[in-house]
């Protein structure tokens, strides 16, 4: 393949401009990368963005690299107040972003007759960093998901009751996280309908909403996740669809599960039932000694569950850093948040 040919600049001061542009963008693309590959740990924009300082630098020409005149540039150390007010690594990600896209139109627009390779590079990689960033402002929103399913120590679980809202409502004034949307008897268009409503009420309290089984709906009122049960549909078609953004919960009733959970990527595990569970009666208990050893097998945040009351939870009182998720010790009782609060104060 033939190369296009690199015309020099006819004024120096041109050729000085394109090289300092080319450090500008090449500098703040490393920004970029380093935090992908060592804060979201996402291997694909890391290596993307790698990808794109390289060949800048493949592109980075002699020509412009003697032009270089360092010592004779008036705005060198130059700062502006407005950089002082980059607190947080989003911010700077950000102001790097836009960075590099400045760099780069400047380098697209002075070398489109002299070096029509790296105009059109340039034009290239700085459409292309406006999707990068959104994609990883949505990974840092995952990232803060999951730091919130870590630290949750009581997650609920709906069911049918006429005043859900106001349930779901006390439960997270009293300090809930997570709420998962669990639904057996009404038809479809009522479920999006009331899942809509209880997705918008956990934003308000920054908590995150989980539908259970049904990734449909999941989908259709933008939940933060889906939980799966054991015959339900595989973790790796369920990622496909939902992709990397949302969680993925997965019940689990013995070690093997638990490992297969993990192998699979789920974010988090249920273990259990704990004890006899309305709402799983054809399982067995598995007993407290069981979910020790569980516990102690896995690395994902993992939430004890079935059965699990104020008139039980002191006979799990051996356990550091319990997790429990609960339905009827909260939705049936005659104060969901005391109710709640007496269960934290347990926990904590």
């Amino acid at each position: 393949m033939k190369s296009i040919p690199v015309t020099p600049p006819s004024d120096n001061r041109i050729a000085q401009l394109i090289d300092a542009n080319l450090d500008r963008a090449r500098e703040g693309l490393r920004v970029m990368e380093d935090w992908c590959r060592f804060v979201l740990k996402r291997k694909d924009f890391s290596v993307k963005i790698k990808d794109w300082r390289q060949q800048l630098g493949a592109n980075h020409h002699n020509i412009y690299r003697k032009a270089r005149l360092t010592s004779q540039d008036p705005s060198i150390g130059v700062s502006h107040p407005l950089q002082k007010n980059r607190l947080t690594p989003e911010d700077i990600f950000i102001a790097n972003s836009s960075r590099v896209q400045e760099a780069l139109r400047v380098i697209e627009e002075f070398t489109r007759i002299t070096d029509p390779k790296l105009s059109e590079l340039a034009t290239k990689i700085r459409y292309e960093t406006y999707e990068i960033e959104i994609n990883v402002l949505n990974a840092k929103k995952v990232l803060d998901h999951r730091q919130i399913l870590k630290d949750c120590s009581i997650y609920l679980i709906t069911n049918n009751r006429r005043n859900l809202k106001e349930i779901v409502t006390q439960a997270l004034e009293a300090g809930v996280k997570i709420v998962q949307y669990r639904e057996k008897y009404i038809n479809d268009s009522e479920k999006v309908m009331q899942a809509k409503d209880l997705s918008s009420l956990c934003k308000k309290y920054n908590s995150l909403f989980i539908v259970n089984d049904r990734i449909d709906i999941a989908l259709a009122v933008d939940a933060d996740g889906i939980h799966l049960g054991q015959e339900d549909i595989p973790t790796k078609i369920a990622r496909e669809i939902l992709g990397y953004e949302k969680i993925i919960g997965r019940s689990t009733h013995c070690l093997e599960d638990i490992k297969n959970a993990e192998d699979e990527g789920c974010d988090y595990i249920g273990i259990g039932p704990i004890y006899s569970s309305e709402t799983k009666k054809t399982l067995h208990p598995i007993g407290i000694d069981y979910l020790s050893k569980g516990l102690n097998k896995t690395f994902l945040p993992a939430f004890a569950i079935g059965g699990i009351n104020s008139s039980n939870i002191n006979q799990l009182n051996q356990i550091n850093n319990l997790r429990i998720a609960v339905s009827d010790a909260i939705i049936n009782s005659n104060d969901p948040f005391s109710k709640t609060q007496e269960l934290f104060k347990f926990l904590t």
